[in-house]
């Protein structure tokens, strides 16, 4: 069995994610959409892989919104069809971000700037709470997703839906991926600034992502687990 990590820039690794899909079997594959020297300008051409090519995907998050045809250029659209492709087909998907974005205006839902960004970890209320917790998740987004036609909300709080499930994919806006070193790469490419203009210390939020993680590991891998064998295995 393969996995493919679609990782849209070169500072988000899969981390607990990518761990947890390699101890259930998997053959992790990671693949970047934007290279490092192309992130400021992330229109770039890019080959997506076949359909059946593997056996679930996990489009990842970005620093752009999955509304923003005009910044993305290139990528974006091709994107949106395959994702509608492997939906069609029966190929799990487990969508994060802007993966969970992209995964729903693919399948006829809507994108756009949200009120207010959410940055920093925060609750959520599900109505499933043994396959999406309540948490507390990582968040770091600035956009907002409509719940697809055909797809079940399953999860929001006040800024944003935050978790569907349609046919053998669930789709979620928080990043259960974040560990310390990854919110490193986050605050250095550009994330202090941003962090900073929302009233968020970047210090703070780094500390307390470092005194989360082990149980934040923890969730990660109990949704991964949930996502296996609740929506791809028994469905």
């Amino acid at each position: 069995m393969r996995v493919l990590f679609l990782q849209h820039d070169h500072v988000s690794p899969p981390g607990p994610i990518a761990d947890r899909f390699a101890a259930r079997g998997f053959e992790v594959v990671e693949s970047v959409v934007v290279p490092r020297d192309r992130f400021f300008s992330p229109d770039v051409d890019f080959d997506f892989p076949e359909i059946h090519e593997h056996d679930v995907v996990v489009p990842m998050g970005a620093p752009w919104g999955a509304w923003d045809d005009d910044r993305i250029g290139t990528w974006l659209k091709p994107e949106l069809d395959w994702l509608r492709d492997l939906q069609k087909h029966d190929v799990p998907i487990f969508a994060i971000c802007f993966g969970a974005q992209a995964l729903a205006r693919a399948l006829g839902g809507a994108v756009a700037p949200g009120p207010r960004a959410e940055i920093g970890y925060t609750w959520i209320n599900s109505d499933d709470v043994d396959l999406v917790p309540n948490g507390p998740w990582f968040q770091w987004h600035y956009d907002c997703f409509t719940i697809p036609p055909g797809a079940v909300e399953i999860a929001r709080n006040p800024r944003a839906s935050q978790a569907f499930v349609i046919g053998r994919s669930l789709a979620m806006q928080f990043h259960p991926e974040v560990t310390p070193a990854c919110l490193t790469g986050w605050l250095d490419e550009g994330g202090v600034a941003e962090a900073e203009k929302d009233g968020v210390n970047p210090a703070e939020l780094l500390a307390g992502t470092v005194r989360e993680e082990p149980a934040a590991v923890a969730r990660a891998h109990a949704l991964v687990d949930a996502f296996l064998d609740r929506i791809v295995i028994e469905i």
